[in-house]
């Protein structure tokens, strides 16, 4: 899942990054609110993290400017602001969630677990496709309920069609998810991923749809 970071104070930028790679996530950082509103304005992410006290451009202004134009994801608010009127003032400019400074990196974690799960229209914490089931929490795969050992690729690329199961997501789309806009990666190595996640999950697991890309087995056993 792709992530991007708006914040311009550098360690609480590093320690948010950091916490967020560790939970399996590919986070991109922005450091004034011009740069943010151009990334999230021109990139597709799965979550934006978005601290209101950025230089150049307000993240309240930032956000406003996504809505204005049509941009519809997920966006969690980090901000010192700590009154309700403010907070009211994020919602209702199109924030899904608010987390006051200074915050637990815990709770922003689970908040963004949580965001992310809303958005991709799942209720519980457990995500499920047939005889798998995956543990955002604790990054735990299971097959048949017996855990399933992945690299940080592998599980980020199935946790993207997990959290995407019942549609056909475009090859593309699925890379851009795992390493970013620019990287220049080809479908074969998204081939060669997916060749791995099968020989570990049954060669049903991940399906192809020729000219239009994969999906998750919703009866995978």
């Amino acid at each position: 899942m792709r992530i991007l970071l708006a914040e311009d104070e550098a360690r609480i930028a590093a320690d948010v990054t950091a916490a967020l790679q560790a939970a399996g996530y590919l986070v991109e950082t922005a450091l004034d609110g011009e740069e943010a509103w151009f990334r999230g304005d021109t990139e597709d992410y799965d979550l934006v993290v978005l601290d209101l006290g950025l230089p150049r451009m307000d993240g309240l202004a930032v956000l406003k400017k996504w809505r204005a134009t049509g941009r519809t994801m997920p966006v969690l608010v980090l901000t010192a602001r700590g009154s309700w009127p403010e907070r009211v003032e994020g919602i209702d400019a199109g924030a899904d969630d608010y987390l006051p400074k200074p915050f637990r990196m815990e709770e922003l974690l689970a908040r963004v677990r949580a965001v992310i799960r809303r958005s991709t229209g799942h209720a519980g914490s457990v995500i499920e496709a047939g005889a798998l089931a995956l543990d955002p929490r604790q990054m735990r795969v299971t097959r048949n309920g017996i855990p399933v050992s992945l690299s940080p690729l592998e599980y980020r690329l199935l946790a993207y069609l997990m959290h995407h199961r019942g549609r056909v997501v475009p090859g593309p789309e699925l890379l851009e998810h795992l390493y970013g806009g620019g990287e220049g990666h080809e479908v074969n190595a998204l081939e060669a991923i997916l060749a791995r996640l099968r020989k570990k999950l049954g060669a049903a697991a991940v399906e192809t749809r020729r000219g239009f890309g994969y999906s998750i087995a919703a009866e995978s056993t």
